[in-house]
């Protein structure tokens, strides 16, 4: 593999920013030939903007990245490949019709004339799952390949071209504890081969096994870097999430708390996919707050509680009457509204105007004999727009003329005309400006104040807890902790959401 030691990376000042969102911040970051370097950090935090640059996936606006003692500024991930850099990416870059040495050859066959060199293919193929362990048959579809097995293929493709640095992107999200071993087995081979690894992951306890230094970003920001024989769960948490909450939000979190309602939601025992045995409760005007780290299940919860995804076993009880709506529009017609994390894909319709995006859940209503009532619509979007303090200059312009801010007020306003009593928040503040996040702050705790109860989905802990009267922890697909306001702090629901704290039911 070449060079054995000293540095074969430095990030040095990197900034990127989208749109309004400023992604990274002058971010420093170094790796050694031969070293496990784990980067870690709450969602949102920089990590993958950050793999993307160096995986030449995007470009950076400004800073310096010196790969093998030369500045590098890669414009294309064939870019970063041909400089020696493989990128695993969570969800892995497969074909899986294809057998495992077209897999690992993807895009560049031996040939000569035209013709494959079949022999040539087959015995680099073998040699490179030779280096991870693997021995499976070469013409066997990846589709018939564990999900482990699969990740191991992809470890040997990039060794199979000679990659110095491999970036693993939550590498064993996927993974059983057995499967997990193995791939830290192979991941100490490449270390000995002088490979270099960069580890990105949520899983904490298994960062402090694998990694010799741990690296953490918040906010986009470089946080600074410790020692594996430094580190503890509770140091790199702190690290992580050690962040004063912002002054406008103080007066929100206090007058949040326990609310005595009348039970609005109730779900017992509760599967589905990727989740088991669920239960909680949400009260008539209060807000839940649903904490967790990627794949914890939060989302898939509230999927099949609204009728998206179909549930396996378990209860769910609205207003004391049990239910199991098989599609989102009975959901709604029992008056549950949903407001998923991708506005664009699922909630907007980018090219149509403000006013359509408004009132579409609301069309029937509005209709008589198949005609739309213009004047209802027009009368029920614009009372929204003032309520909801939507810029624009007309409710007939395309919402993708729109802030991120103004869209998902747009969102917020379609499901409100429904005028619902329960109502999933999905990420509603991802992507918008720290104003427009103030004014949504204000507008959930108005409806609770009304009487509508919320189930709020967040990755951003500061949001659950200003946001959350109580607050349901999952980590894996099961609920860790319920925890009462007075009870919540950062570290707290970390340690929960990493599976470091043992159950905690209050």
């Amino acid at each position: 593999m070449g060079q054995s030691s000293g540095q074969i990376l430095m990030v040095d000042g990197v900034s990127k920013r989208f749109g309004g969102v400023q992604a990274l911040k002058a971010v420093n970051f170094d790796l050694n030939y031969g070293e496990v370097h784990a980067l870690v950090g709450e969602n949102g935090a920089g990590k993958s903007t950050l793999m993307n640059v160096l995986g030449g996936i995007v470009q950076q606006d400004s800073g310096q990245v010196v790969f093998k003692g030369q500045e590098v500024d890669f414009k294309s991930p064939i870019e970063s490949l041909d400089a020696g850099i493989a990128v695993i990416h969570q969800e892995l870059a497969m074909l899986p019709h294809l057998n495992v040495i077209e897999n690992v050859f993807m895009g560049r066959m031996p040939a000569n004339g035209g013709m494959i060199r079949w022999r040539e293919a087959e015995k680099d193929t073998r040699a490179a799952l030779e280096l991870v362990g693997l021995d499976i048959p070469l013409d066997i579809l990846v589709s018939k390949l564990s999900i482990s097995q699969r990740q191991l293929v992809e470890i040997a493709k990039a060794l199979s071209k000679n990659a110095s640095l491999i970036i693993m992107d939550e590498p064993n999200s996927s993974l059983a504890e057995s499967e997990t071993e193995r791939l830290f087995s192979v991941i100490e081979t490449l270390k000995q081969r002088g490979v270099a690894v960069i580890y990105v992951s949520h899983k904490i306890e298994e960062v402090l096994q694998i990694a010799d230094r741990i690296s953490v970003l918040r906010d986009g920001e470089y946080r600074g870097t410790i020692q594996k024989s430094d580190a503890s769960v509770e140091k790199v948490i702190q690290m992580m999430v050690g962040r004063e909450l912002r002054q406008e939000t103080s007066r929100l979190r206090q007058e949040a708390g326990t609310k005595e309602g009348a039970l609005r939601l109730e779900v017992r025992g509760l599967s589905g996919r990727r989740f088991q045995d669920v239960s909680f409760e949400i009260r008539q005007g209060e807000i839940v707050g649903f904490a967790g780290l990627v794949g914890a299940g939060r989302s898939e919860v509230a999927r099949a509680i609204f009728g998206a995804d179909p549930i396996t076993t378990g209860e769910v009880r609205l207003d004391g009457k049990t239910v199991r709506f098989t599609s989102p529009g009975k959901a709604i017609a029992n008056g549950m509204a949903m407001i998923p994390e991708d506005r664009k894909l699922l909630s907007l319709f980018t090219d149509l105007p403000i006013l359509f995006n408004m009132s579409v859940a609301e069309l029937p209503r509005m209709s008589r004999y198949g005609l739309i009532s213009h004047r209802e619509e027009r009368s029920t979007a614009e009372r929204f727009v003032d309520q909801l303090r939507i810029k624009l200059a007309s409710v007939d312009q395309p919402v993708r003329s729109l802030s991120g801010g103004n869209q998902q007020k747009t969102t917020l306003a379609r499901w409100l005309a429904t005028q619902p009593k329960l109502l999933i928040m999905d990420e509603p503040t991802h992507g918008v400006d720290v104003g427009a996040k103030a004014e949504i702050y204000e507008l959930m705790r108005n409806l609770a104040d009304q009487g509508i109860s919320i189930m709020l989905i967040s990755s951003e802990l500061p949001e659950i807890l200003t946001m959350s009267d109580r607050v349901v922890v999952m980590h894996e697909g099961r609920v860790t902790a319920m925890l009462k306001h007075d009870q919540c702090d950062e570290h707290t629901i970390m340690l929960h959401a990493t599976g470091m704290a043992e159950n905690h039911v209050v």
